[in-house]
């Protein structure tokens, strides 16, 4: 069945000659119905001219002429107007798009010891007068010195005291 189904080469040559045949007769009648359209559009935006004789006659289709001109100039200019909107928007929809994926690397960047002076320097300038000594603004906490743990240095000491509460139970 397989053999029954494909097609042979002349039979498979004179199918793409056929499909070449309409393909260009397509093309043939789409671009005459371009050079139609276009010839439409001329005759409806530009009237074949008439000269007047007469010099009032010839300055009011001048001012006439005129405008058009300035209408056609108008809409040209809205058109690229809208047009470069378009762009611009089409532009940054595409900068969106990279941003998204991430396609930008970030740069390494190197790690800097600076104090907190140097930085506040760095930054405002040789104005900076102010010293960030945060040391001097902690608080000072003055630790008790417990008896206890002076006493527990002598382990003889302690020695005997616990032999003493051994003492105390055995008694008992």
């Amino acid at each position: 069945m397989a053999d029954e189904k494909r097609l042979s080469a002349r039979r498979k040559h004179t199918l793409k000659g056929c499909m070449l045949m309409v393909g260009t007769n397509l093309l043939e009648a789409e671009a005459s119905m371009k050079i139609e359209e276009r010839e439409k559009f001329l005759a409806e935006k530009c009237p074949p001219l008439e000269l007047p004789y007469s010099k009032d006659e010839l300055m009011e289709l001048v001012e006439k002429l005129h405008q058009q001109i300035n209408m056609s100039e108008e809409e040209r200019y809205c058109i690229e107007f809208k047009l470069n909107m378009v762009l611009n928007e089409v532009r940054d929809l595409n900068i969106k798009i990279v941003d998204m994926r991430g396609k930008f690397k970030r740069p390494r960047l190197k790690k800097v010891r600076m104090s907190a002076d140097a930085m506040l320097k760095a930054l405002l300038g040789s104005k900076h007068t102010v010293n960030m000594d945060l040391r001097a603004n902690l608080k000072q906490v003055k630790k008790e010195v417990k008896e206890e743990a002076i006493d527990a240095g002598d382990w003889r000491k302690n020695v005997e005291d616990k032999a003493d509460r051994k003492k105390m139970f055995e008694t008992t």
